[in-house]
């Protein structure tokens, strides 16, 4: 497997792309250098590009090197400071992914795209990028795999008399409506396959691309079988700026629950994730504006940060919040048992002890005077259908 990765030549291409400011090192344990605060990475949430925890070799980084191509950078004399976004296919045999977690809603989901451009800092899905080679960092937002065949496995998968029709998530481990959605429309073809196979969707986005296929939400939920939730972490624009870099503006986000709630969509509103220390205290305006704006439901994460998500959100601290950075880690902690990650099935999602308990009273509080406190729509399978075609007949 390794050696497969490694005679990948997008893989190479990853690794001289960063040449001039990376040094080879067969390390078996690398220690993410630290860059210093005041240069951060414009329009990334990412701050540097940590090896992935199964990798057997390393790049170190010059630190030199980078920060003269910070200043260069700075200057307008080396638009090739920063990595660039690259698209690559995913040759991917199926379109849809289960799990058996307890703590999730749904068991399928759909996932067009793997990494996301979005580059949130705080993503729970960048550790994932390291099962396929790549690191958890800068690639997870720059290196975007694209499962191109995804519109024709999933008629396949539905169509397929071992279906059992059931609710599916669009996304787990990435956003379906990031900016390169709009080029590629991969997310609204897989939409209209459920459409016409009336299987319920569960939607979760940062962009307000998703009212693009408001014609196809409606046929769904014409039959009680679509909901779309828009996430919303903060109303501060420098936080937002700063923390989900390409993600759709949060202006953006209210206007997409409105359009799509007054189109007849069931319509929520997610906050998350909530950072304790930095976000917390907004959870009574964001359930505010979310009811202004038309939303039905909401709901709420607590951060989480597996593996080396731990690294990159504390560089992101230090870069952009660093007067607050210490309050922010000592509160994760006190949710976590003193650690910054519990992946307890249960816990994981809203934490435990005091402040845990503090920051659901306080969604429970405000999500009841703004009328939000209804759980999700329950979607149904009953319109599910198979039209008749040659999927069948093959029996796939």
């Amino acid at each position: 497997m390794a050696s497969d990765r490694a005679a990948d030549p997008d893989r190479r291409l990853a690794r001289d792309s960063f040449s001039p400011y990376f040094r080879p090192s067969c390390s078996p344990s690398p220690v993410p250098p630290t860059l210093e605060p005041a240069l951060p990475r414009k329009g990334r949430g990412a701050q540097e590009n940590p090896t992935g925890r199964f990798e057997r070799f390393t790049l170190e980084a010059d630190l030199e090197a980078l920060a003269e191509a910070s200043r260069a950078d700075d200057a307008g004399t080396d638009a090739d400071a920063l990595p660039r976004t690259r698209f690559l296919p995913d040759p991917a045999r199926t379109a849809l992914t289960f799990n058996q977690s307890p703590d999730i809603p749904f068991d399928a989901s759909l996932n067009p795209y793997r990494g996301c451009e979005h580059g949130c800092a705080y993503c729970y899905a960048r550790p994932t990028h390291e099962y396929l080679g790549y690191s958890a960092g800068l690639d997870f937002e720059t290196k975007i795999l694209v499962k191109e065949r995804a519109p024709e496995l999933l008629r396949r998968e539905l169509a397929a008399s071992r279906w059992v029709p059931q609710v599916v998530a669009l996304s787990g481990v990435t956003d379906a409506y990031q900016p390169v959605e709009r080029r590629l429309r991969l997310t609204r073809r897989c939409v209209e396959v459920f459409a016409e196979f009336r299987n319920p969707i569960a939607v979760i986005t940062k962009n307000a691309l998703v009212t693009r296929d408001v014609d196809l939400f409606q046929a769904l939920a014409s039959v009680g079988a679509v909901s779309v939730s828009l996430s919303i972490g903060s109303l501060d624009p420098e936080i937002q700026r700063t923390l989900e870099p390409r993600a759709s503006s949060i202006r953006e986000r209210l206007r997409a629950v409105e359009t799509l709630a007054r189109a007849g969509i069931p319509t929520g509103v997610i906050l998350g994730p909530v950072i304790p220390g930095l976000t917390d205290h907004e959870m009574p305006a964001i359930l505010e504006a979310a009811k202004n704006a038309g939303a039905s439901h909401a709901g709420y994460i607590v951060l989480r940060l597996p593996f080396g998500l731990k690294t990159l959100f504390d560089d992101w601290l230090r870069t952009h919040q660093p007067l607050r950075r210490n309050k922010v880690l000592h509160r994760l902690e006190s949710l976590r048992d003193g650690r910054l990650n519990d992946p307890r099935f249960g816990t994981r999602m809203r934490g435990e002890g005091h402040f845990a308990d503090q920051i659901g009273a306080t969604f429970r509080i405000w999500a009841r005077k703004h009328g939000l406190d209804s759980p999700r729509p329950a979607l149904s399978t009953a319109a599910f259908r198979r039209p008749a075609g040659p999927q069948l007949e093959l029996g796939f």
